[in-house]
């Protein structure tokens, strides 16, 4: 079924398509979309360095949910991170839901060189404070001849433009 809905919907990311105890299914599921398109891992790695090389080497997935209080430690959050760089997939940093208004989320995000971030609609406070925080590194980021990743960079982003 989602395999059809992908061929049959502009579907460019999807997360934690099949069970998360259920690498095998995984696996074939990211080998038929190819890449298609993000096949996100989130409850199936717990943002955990180990549980990443484990799948990536399994070839299931090809992005990391990254989430610094599901790690526990920013250290190891950034574990996370650098082990799905290893394994060339692409990360999004996200934040839970009914955080805080603190926006490190965003200045990680950056600093890290990830690509995406996901805050959740502008529904919350505490959404609307990581937005406007990432508007601000935006703007700064533009007049001081920075740049943040095209969406022609990532694999799927160039169907977002036709």
């Amino acid at each position: 079924m989602l395999l059809r809905w992908i061929d049959t919907y502009p579907i460019v990311s999807i997360e934690d398509p099949l069970s998360e105890n259920d690498d095998e299914a995984m696996a074939r599921f990211t080998a038929a979309v190819g890449d298609t398109i993000e096949v996100v891992a989130d409850d199936f790695i717990c943002t955990s360095a180990n549980r990443i090389q484990e799948v990536s080497t399994a070839g299931a997935c090809n992005t990391a949910l990254i989430k610094p209080n599901q790690a526990g430690t920013l250290t190891e959050t950034k574990a996370a991170f650098e082990a799905a760089q290893r394994a060339g997939w692409e990360s999004i940093v996200s934040a839970r839901s009914g955080g805080t208004e603190d926006t490190t989320i965003v200045d990680l995000t950056i600093g890290w060189g990830a690509k995406q971030l996901k805050v959740g609609s502008f529904a919350r406070s505490e959404r609307m404070a990581k937005w406007n925080k990432g508007l601000r590194i935006a703007e700064y980021l533009n007049q001081g001849g920075g740049k943040l990743a095209p969406r022609e960079s990532f694999p799927w982003g160039a169907s977002l433009l036709n």
